[in-house]
């Protein structure tokens, strides 16, 4: 009898089955991840456009918002200040020995100063910010979901994103930025008294080059960077808290989450916004030295 050659056999049509069934099962995986992103972003933003439009509005009542205020910027004013200093004396002890090395030892205030505010300064102020009140609001919300309390709010005829979301943003957003001065200052504060007294750098030299080296730019460039990372803090902190899981296990991964996604959107938008801030400075004074 006959056999036609091309006729694949019995064990060749196993194997081919078995990898056809391997890549459905790669791309159905595949899928379900780009699905999973998408509609993540989507509830994302529409979270993001409800407390905007809440926010132009109709401003929440003094009576939630002096309490997001306090939480905010009060509670946050010692850990801030206390890294603040401390990472100006660090930046002095790892920088001293390379100037010195080359007689640029006075120069060194300005690259403490202008290194804090630029990037140091807004950046540890938001990651302090991120892991002592994102990770509280984010337990905070995920608590009431849990106790179905964000459901009663809704009963009683209260919007839930106006009354809890709307003044945790407001404190975020606009306290961050005085934050960000009071870790700058205490940056500034620590890396001079470390190099003046303990480096014994001629203080007018320190100044003087400090004050000729670092401009305004530089210090409203940090302050404008501080703003983007509390609205990016207060979103994904709250909307973290609103999708909790039940039980205990979920507020705890609440907390988490919204630590590890700011922390990593901090830094993203960093990189981002410094592209934009240097390149805004070399269309406005295109013949001064370079941002960076």
């Amino acid at each position: 009898m006959a056999t036609g050659s091309n006729i694949p056999l019995p064990d060749e049509r196993g194997i081919v089955g078995r990898l056809i069934g391997t890549a459905a099962d790669w791309v159905a995986d595949v899928g379900a991840v780009v699905i999973g992103w998408v509609t993540a972003v989507g509830d994302v933003s529409l979270f993001v456009l409800r407390t905007l439009r809440w926010l132009f509005t109709r401003m929440p009542r003094k009576e939630t918002l002096l309490p997001s205020f306090y939480q905010v910027g009060v509670r946050s004013l010692p850990v801030v200040a206390l890294t603040g200093t401390f990472i100006g004396m660090t930046l002095a002890v790892q920088s001293y020995s390379q100037f010195r090395a080359i007689g640029l030892a006075t120069r060194l205030g300005a690259v403490i100063n202008m290194t804090l505010f630029r990037e140091l300064g807004p950046v540890l102020a938001a990651t302090m910010l991120a892991g002592r009140v994102g990770s509280a609001i984010a337990a905070e919300l995920g608590t009431m979901r849990v106790t179905e309390q964000i459901d009663a709010l809704s009963t009683m005829g209260a919007n839930p994103v106006h009354y809890l979301v709307v003044p945790r943003f407001l404190a975020c957003l606009l306290l961050i930025p005085a934050l960000t001065v009071m870790a700058d200052f205490m940056g500034v504060v620590g890396g001079a008294l470390y190099s003046t007294s303990i480096l014994n750098i001629d203080s007018f030299h320190y100044w003087n080059n400090s004050q000729h080296l670092v401009g305004l730019f530089d210090l409203y460039s940090g302050v404008f960077k501080s703003l983007f990372f509390g609205a990016a803090i207060a979103l994904i902190s709250c909307h973290r808290g609103f999708h909790c899981d039940p039980g205990a296990e979920g507020v705890g991964r609440a907390a988490t989450a919204s630590f590890v996604y700011s922390f990593v959107t901090i830094l993203v938008l960093n990189l981002f916004l410094d592209i934009g801030l240097d390149a805004f400075y070399r269309m406005v004074w295109p013949d001064a030295a370079p941002l960076v």
